[in-house]
């Protein structure tokens, strides 16, 4: 068959069709023997268009090995579509790169990139947001839900198109840059906004107040005040450093946190401390 590959490299088109096609679908067909892998093949139905459209075998060749199974951190996991297909550029134009490359690059980074996104988007920024959209919710504001929403509507996206397209501008050197001291940076960072918003998040919504009175003389004092001179919201502090040592050093789960601290609450009322 005489060879009628396209020589011409993506563009920008159809870059952004490959990044919208996994960073839209990836959940969109799942099953127990391929997860992601069907979203993959997909995806790369335009570049196989591209440079596979008078080569049925070479295209079937493509899917095949883009069908197989796969599961990582959908928008970090950005990162391993845009080395990909930069791989699979080279291969269509007869860069001397082997087809088994692109899959062994899939196998290698999908476990790593998934700890890494789930660590920064799971476990960092999804809370962060989450604990704004709760402050802007007191009161039964609906602004809360609406921040979330947008806020997350923009992030998510945004990582995912940024870490696409360096990881095609990068090729495999892109590893070194998410995978490395830069991670490291990023996650302190992110940390310590979290532990920040946190904070002001349980100083601003958790309601804990003495009502007891202190004798002092002849008259008596609201221990509540005493607390609010010395030391404001030290009640609230307090129970969130002790949800914190129950989880962290006791190793209880949520469900059991929010028992002991509901029972402390009930206890303190009954006999007239809160």
């Amino acid at each position: 068959m005489e060879n009628t590959t396209n020589d011409k490299g993506l563009t920008k088109k159809e870059l952004r069709q490959i990044w919208l096609r996994w960073g839209f679908t990836h959940l969109s067909s799942m099953s127990y023997e391929k997860i992601q892998g069907h979203s993959w093949a997909y995806t790369y139905l335009p570049l196989a268009n591209k440079y596979y459209a008078d080569d049925p075998e070479k295209k079937k060749r493509l899917l095949t090995r883009h069908s197989m199974f796969y599961n990582t951190e959908p928008q970090t996991g950005q990162l391993i579509n845009g080395i990909v297909a930069s791989l699979e550029e080279k291969i269509a134009i007869d860069d001397d790169i082997p087809e088994e490359m692109p899959v062994n690059i899939k196998a290698t980074l999908m476990g790593p990139l998934a700890g890494v996104g789930d660590s920064i988007i799971q476990g960092i920024i999804v809370p962060i947001l989450l604990s704004i959209g709760m402050g802007l919710a007191t009161g039964g504001s609906a602004l809360g839900p609406l921040f979330y929403i947008v806020a997350y509507g923009i992030i998510g996206p945004m990582i995912s198109y940024l870490s696409f397209m360096n990881g095609y501008k990068l090729g495999v050197k892109a590893v070194d840059v998410i995978i490395g001291e830069n991670t490291k940076r990023i996650t302190d960072a992110f940390n310590i906004l979290g532990v920040m918003v946190v904070g002001g998040l349980a100083a601003s919504t958790i309601v804990l107040d003495a009502k007891v009175d202190v004798p002092m003389g002849d008259e008596s004092q609201a221990l509540q005040d005493i607390l609010d001179n010395v030391f404001p919201q030290l009640l609230p502090l307090l129970m969130v450093l002790l949800a914190w040592y129950l989880l962290t050093s006791k190793r209880f789960s949520a469900t059991k946190v929010i028992l002991v601290l509901t029972v402390i609450s009930a206890v303190g009322v009954v006999i007239g401390l809160f």
